[in-house]
């Protein structure tokens, strides 16, 4: 049987690859507004930008930096074998590579949405699938057995491609402040941009969290545990749907299913960094919303537009263990 997403990714890390490296958060000037929320049952969060901490703030399909593109694509390349099957065109691997994959991710960006008013999200994973088709054209073949199928393969190549064009890891204090609210009887979501990996990326920064604060290496088992922090009924990323952020109808799909369990809007508090994309199609759905500002990177939200009615967050965090002051555990 061919290894999951989770089983390659902790192949990958047991072979100690070199990968790019997530930047020190940098605080912006920002004031936290903490007054406790009753009344809360799910806590829905953004990942990119404020679970994870990226370089650029936000998940990248085409970095700004042509060397980050190069060395990402080369070592992708590389690693799947993939330059005996391209064609010999002058010039290196990469750029015959980049050239294909640029022009599949802006058509896709380009390309009419499943929900009209709403942008068209690229689908990493797709993207890559039709890569190695065209690579199999000219006798492109992969080890199944550890592999997987096409789409299998195109998953792991996508993640891979990912993590060797940005680093990643998980934003201070995110696992206390997760811990925290599953202590007080939240369940957890993550609602917006996301990938096929994405759940295994946060996954896995937490345990790196985990291992860096406990001096020790984390088990299979907690692992899982960590894995099962967010609940499948409230996980609602945009690779799935086809739509990315702002994107109303991911937290339209996210509070149909919560209602099936008898939880209201008012019930449900979502924490971003970016207050037009990520909290305003949330606040005016009903949800509550608390704004992320401890990561200058990820940080969207101007002075004007926090005192804006239609956009004023209810919260405003600057570190995430302060979800513990918002969110209290009843005596």
């Amino acid at each position: 049987m061919s290894k999951t997403l989770e089983e390659y990714t902790q192949w990958l890390d047991e072979r100690k690859l070199l990968w790019p490296v997530a930047p020190v958060p940098v605080a912006p000037k920002a004031t936290p507004y903490l007054k406790p929320l009753a009344g809360i049952r799910v806590v829905t969060w953004s990942v990119y930008g404020t679970l994870l901490t990226l370089a650029e703030g936000r998940l990248l399909f085409l970095h700004p930096d042509p060397l980050c593109m190069e060395v990402a694509l080369d070592k992708t390349i590389h690693e799947f074998n993939m330059w005996n099957s391209m064609s010999r065109k002058p010039g290196a691997p990469w750029e015959y590579m980049f050239y294909q994959y640029k022009n599949l991710v802006e058509e896709r960006l380009l390309a009419a949405s499943p929900r009209a008013g709403e942008a068209p999200e690229v689908n990493s994973a797709r993207i890559w699938e039709v890569l190695i088709e065209r690579l199999g054209k000219k006798d492109f073949s992969w080890d199944e057995d550890f592999y997987g199928d096409l789409e299998e393969l195109s998953e792991k190549v996508a993640w891979f491609f990912h993590r060797a064009l940005q680093g990643s890891a998980a934003s201070p204090q995110v696992l206390r402040a997760l811990k925290h609210l599953k202590k007080a009887g939240c369940a957890l979501g993550l609602i917006g941009d996301g990938q096929c990996f994405t759940h295994m990326q946060l996954v896995q920064a937490l345990a790196q969290q985990k291992r860096a604060s406990q001096a020790e290496q984390a088990t299979a088992e907690e692992s899982a545990h960590l894995a099962n922090l967010f609940s499948r009924n409230a996980v609602f990323l945009s690779f799935e749907h086809g739509v990315r952020q702002p994107a109303p109808s991911l937290f339209e799909a996210c509070l149909a299913r919560l209602a099936k369990a008898g939880i209201e809007p008012a019930e449900v508090l979502h924490v971003g960094s970016r207050l037009k994309e990520e909290l305003a199609p949330a606040k005016k759905l009903g949800l509550r919303t608390a704004l992320y500002a401890g990561d200058a990177a990820s940080l969207v939200a101007t002075a004007a537009d926090v005192r804006d009615p239609e956009f004023r967050p209810d919260r405003i965090l600057t570190d995430l263990a302060q979800i513990r002051q918002i969110i209290k555990i009843d005596a």
